[in-house]
C-alpha cells in the first residue's frame, strides 16, 4: 500500500512514522511525503509526527485502498499567560521585580519573534584589519599577536566545528534514528553519516541552515547509498 502525507497548508510531510498496528511494523515518508507499507483487510494504519495531530486509518475490504493521501495538522502552540506585576511606584521594588523575569523575552519566544542573527562570538582578527592600521602608522597589538600566537587559526577551527555538530544535531533532532537504521547505517554511525552527506551533497547543509528539513532530506538521501556502499566494502 503506498500513499502521501502533507500538512494542512499542502506541504509534503517528511519523516512521518506510518505504523502497521496490528502487524506491529513501522516504515517513515521519504523527504517528498511519500510512503509504502504492508497492509491486509481491516489492518489499522497509524500515522505519527511530533507537532502534529495523529491520524490512522483501517484498510478497506479485500485488503485494498486506492493511493492514500493523508494530511496531517499541526497542534497549535499555546502561549502561556504571562503574569505582570504590578507597578508599587517604588523604584527599588519595581527594579527588582523586572529583573526576576524578562516578560518581554517569555512572550518573544511564545510568539515566535526574530532573535539576533548569528552566534555571540569573539570575531577571529583578520590580516587587513590588523596591517591596514599598521601603514597608517596605528599598531593593533592585541590583533597582531592573535595572528603571531595561532589563536586566530585555533578560533576559526573551533567554529567551524562547533558550526558542524549544530547542523548535524539539527538533522538528529527532528528524525528518528530508525530512519537511517533501516537503511543499513549503525545508529553509533549516524552522525558520521550525515557529515557524510555535508561534503557529498553539499546542498544537505545549505538546507539545514536554511532551516528546510524536507530539502535536506531530498538531497541526503542521494548519499546514503553511496555511504552504506563504503560500510560494506569496509568490512571486506
Amino acid at each position: 500500500m503506498t500513499g502521501k502525507i502533507s500538512d494542512d497548508n499542502g506541504f509534503d510531510l517528511g519523516a512521518v512514522t506510518i505504523i502497521n498496528v496490528t502487524k506491529d511494523q513501522k516504515v517513515y515518508t521519504n523527504s517528498s511525503g511519500e510512503f509504502s507499507i504492508e497492509a491486509s483487510e481491516n489492518e489499522e494504519l497509524r500515522f505519527i509526527k511530533a507537532g502534529y495531530e495523529r491520524a490512522s486509518l483501517r484498510v478497506l475490504k479485500n485488503g485494498y485502498n486506492p493511493f492514500l493521501l493523508i494530511t496531517m495538522v499541526k497542534i497549535p502552540q499555546e502561549i502561556e499567560e504571562v503574569e505582570l506585576q504590578k507597578i508599587t511606584g517604588d523604584l527599588s521594588k519595581d527594579s527588582r521585580a523586572v529583573a526576576k523575569v524578562d516578560k518581554g523575552k517569555i512572550v518573544q519566544d511564545a510568539v515566535g519573534l526574530p532573535q539576533p542573527v548569528g552566534k555571540m562570538r569573539e570575531k577571529p582578527a583578520e590580516v587587513k584589519e590588523v596591517l591596514l592600521p599598521m601603514l597608517l602608522g596605528s599598531l593593533n597589538v592585541q590583533g597582531v599577536y592573535d595572528l603571531i600566537s595561532g589563536k586566530v587559526r585555533r578560533q576559526k577551527r573551533q567554529y567551524r566545528y562547533d558550526d558542524l555538530q549544530d547542523d548535524i544535531s539539527w538533522i538528529r533532532e527532528r528524525v528518528e534514528d530508525e530512519y537511517f537504521t533501516k537503511e543499513g547505517i549503525p545508529k553509533e554511525r549516524i552522525a558520521e553519516f550525515i557529515e557524510f552527506s555535508f561534503l557529498s551533497e553539499p546542498q544537505v547543509r545549505m538546507f539545514v541552515k536554511a532551516k528546510n528539513l524536507s530539502g535536506a532530506l531530498l538531497r541526503l538521501e542521494k548519499a546514503i547509498p553511496v555511504y552504506v556502499d563504503r560500510l560494506k566494502k569496509s568490512k571486506l
